[in-house]
Protein backbone atom coordinates (compact mmCIF):
# COMPACT_ATOMS: atom_id res chain seq x y z
CA UNK A 1 0.00 0.00 0.00
CA UNK A 2 2.83 2.61 0.50
CA UNK A 3 4.03 1.96 -2.57
CA UNK A 4 0.97 2.51 -4.54
CA UNK A 5 0.80 6.46 -2.08
CA UNK A 6 4.49 7.10 -3.29
CA UNK A 7 3.49 6.40 -6.86
CA UNK A 8 0.19 8.09 -7.12
CA UNK A 9 2.53 11.59 -5.09
CA UNK A 10 4.89 10.69 -8.07
CA UNK A 11 2.65 10.75 -10.60
CA UNK A 12 -0.64 12.95 -9.56
CA UNK A 13 1.05 16.16 -8.83
CA UNK A 14 2.70 16.55 -12.34
CA UNK A 15 -0.33 15.30 -13.70
CA UNK A 16 -2.54 17.69 -12.14
CA UNK A 17 -0.27 20.52 -12.76
CA UNK A 18 -0.01 19.82 -16.09
CA UNK A 19 -4.44 19.67 -16.26
CA UNK A 20 -4.25 23.05 -14.96
CA UNK A 21 -1.75 24.23 -17.45
CA UNK A 22 -4.04 23.70 -20.14
CA UNK A 23 -6.87 24.60 -18.99
CA UNK A 24 -5.29 28.52 -18.83
CA UNK A 25 -4.00 27.50 -21.82
CA UNK A 26 -7.28 26.53 -23.33
CA UNK A 27 -9.10 29.92 -22.87
CA UNK A 28 -6.34 32.25 -24.10
CA UNK A 29 -5.96 29.67 -27.69
CA UNK A 30 -9.76 30.60 -27.62
CA UNK A 31 -9.66 34.01 -27.59
CA UNK A 32 -6.33 34.10 -29.98
CA UNK A 33 -8.50 31.81 -32.30
CA UNK A 34 -11.37 34.57 -32.09
CA UNK A 35 -9.04 37.29 -32.50
CA UNK A 36 -7.68 35.65 -36.14
CA UNK A 37 -10.84 34.83 -37.14
CA UNK A 38 -12.23 38.66 -36.74
CA UNK A 39 -8.38 39.29 -38.45
CA UNK A 40 -10.24 40.20 -42.18
CA UNK A 41 -13.17 41.81 -41.10
CA UNK A 42 -11.15 44.46 -39.00
CA UNK A 43 -8.82 45.01 -42.25
CA UNK A 44 -11.21 45.49 -44.62
CA UNK A 45 -12.94 48.37 -42.45
CA UNK A 46 -9.78 50.06 -42.98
Amino acid sequence: MEQWLTVISDVGFPIIVTLYLLNRIESKLDTLNHSIQMLPTQLQKG
